[in-house]
């Protein structure tokens, strides 16, 4: 089932109500929802119960406008395609009551293949197999030209790019391993160029990067779409080997994941950890002069989680983790296809992400702890790695939020876990 919310078939649709039926059921009552959200503090399960809450409105939405659209009213179906291309010959298809097995039959293609290109929402389909497909509907295409400030999705980046930017980006990708064939400066480029088309023609582009309350428009920053393209590229990798499936109503597993920083090697094992539970995380370097911490975004409906690890400490790794872990939780269908990129020390923020900074804050250490415990005020080391101890958790986490709420980055600077982080995730 495609983020952007479209059901296509009865069997999303019976999926969809199932998960309605499972999220009413969770949060029914508190006791029901206790099981769910056992062991997590009070103002965690708060934000879980929202997302919970938000979740089953979008889901609901979703299969009141296919059902509307199997009785005839199209509307609903219409305006959650948005003018989509692809999802217009979807919601064609629908109209004239086929199932995909019979668009299938009529188009002479088998029906897995139908279901490929509904599910990549027509990305990857030829051009004459895209009319192909819309004579068969009985739709007729039209071009209506536009500004790409009319239609920022459907726009490629800007290929027009400055030696300066390209020579910077160039050697990047050479020194990464991002290049099949490094080539001539020309022919690196020009792969460099395919990979953002393709990317950018099969996920699509936001006319906006969320870094914090600024929202500025990256959407034809050279560096950040590489390297999300890249990201995206070992993700599809791994979801296709691991037959990965995320499912939002499952967050037992969120009071393991802050232990696991006790750990020597805790960041890799949050990599295997996260993906046990359908999300995919990965380390990826940025391009000098990105200022990126951590992204997370879907790729086809798997959440992805990348940081670059920008800078060597554990106390930054496992915040910035934990914050793009809030956003997939608590903004599954309310931000996450539009893609999360943040820069963990902007310090002015918007609500969502002001949230996941509450959410991570809490995962780590609760609030209703921190506020009664001595460490908070501590000035001796012992103290607050005895609280750290008593939280299950790495003591240079608890080092890192004092440093960060007394904005003071001179004290305890040899008990962050300086250099402990790369080194596990990117061999030399």
């Amino acid at each position: 089932m495609h983020s952007n919310a479209l059901i296509t078939n009865d069997r999303n649709a019976r999926e969809v109500s199932g998960l309605i039926d499972e999220i009413s059921h969770a949060t029914s009552s508190e006791q029901t929802l206790a099981a769910v959200v056992d062991g997590l503090s009070p103002d965690v399960v708060d934000s879980i119960r929202r997302a919970l809450v938000t979740e089953r409105q979008e889901l609901s939405s979703m299969l009141s406008a296919y059902q509307e659209a199997k009785r005839g009213n199209l509307e609903p179906l219409k305006q959650r395609a948005s003018g989509d291309l692809g999802d217009m010959l979807i919601v064609a298809r629908i109209a004239k009551g086929w199932s995909q097995k019979e668009l299938a039959r009529q188009i002479g293609l088998r029906e897995q293949a139908v279901q490929r290109y509904e599910a990549e929402r027509y990305r990857s389909i030829s051009l004459a197999g895209f009319f192909r497909v819309a004579k068969a509907l009985g739709l007729t295409i039209a071009a209506d030209v536009q500004s790409p400030a009319d239609t920022p999705w459907l726009s490629l980046p800007s290929l027009d790019i400055s030696a300066v930017e390209a020579q910077k980006v160039l050697k990047h990708a050479r020194e990464n391993g991002w290049l099949e064939d490094g080539g001539t400066d020309e022919s690196a480029l020009s792969q460099l160029k395919r990979y953002i088309s393709e990317h950018v023609g099969t996920h699509g582009k936001p006319s906006l990067f969320r870094t914090g309350l600024t929202v500025e428009n990256y959407a034809d920053d050279w560096s950040l779409l590489c390297w999300k393209a890249q990201v995206t590229r070992q993700a599809k990798s791994l979801i296709d080997a691991h037959k990965i499936k995320y499912r939002p109503l499952d967050v037992s597993w969120l009071k393991e994941l802050p232990k696991l920083s006790t750990q020597a090697d805790g960041p890799l094992r949050a990599k295997e950890f996260l993906l046990h539970h359908g999300i995919v995380l990965l380390a990826e370097r940025n391009v000098p002069g990105m200022k990126v911490d951590g992204a997370a975004f879907l790729v086809e409906d798997i959440p992805v989680i990348g940081l670059t690890l920008r800078r060597d400490a554990l106390d930054n790794f496992w915040f910035t983790l934990l914050h793009e872990v809030a956003h997939v939780v608590l903004h599954y269908r309310t931000g996450l296809a539009a893609g999360f990129f943040d820069d963990i020390e902007t310090r002015e923020i918007d609500a969502l992400e002001a949230e996941a900074d509450r959410f991570a804050g809490s995962l780590l250490i609760p609030q209703d702890i921190w506020l009664r415990s001595p460490a908070r005020i501590a000035k001796a080391a012992d103290t607050i790695e005895r609280f750290a101890k008593q939280l299950g958790i790495s003591p240079a986490v608890v080092f890192g939020r004092i440093r960060m709420e007394r904005q003071n980055y001179a004290i305890f600077s040899d008990k962050i876990g300086l250099g402990q982080v790369r080194k596990q995730f990117f061999q030399q």
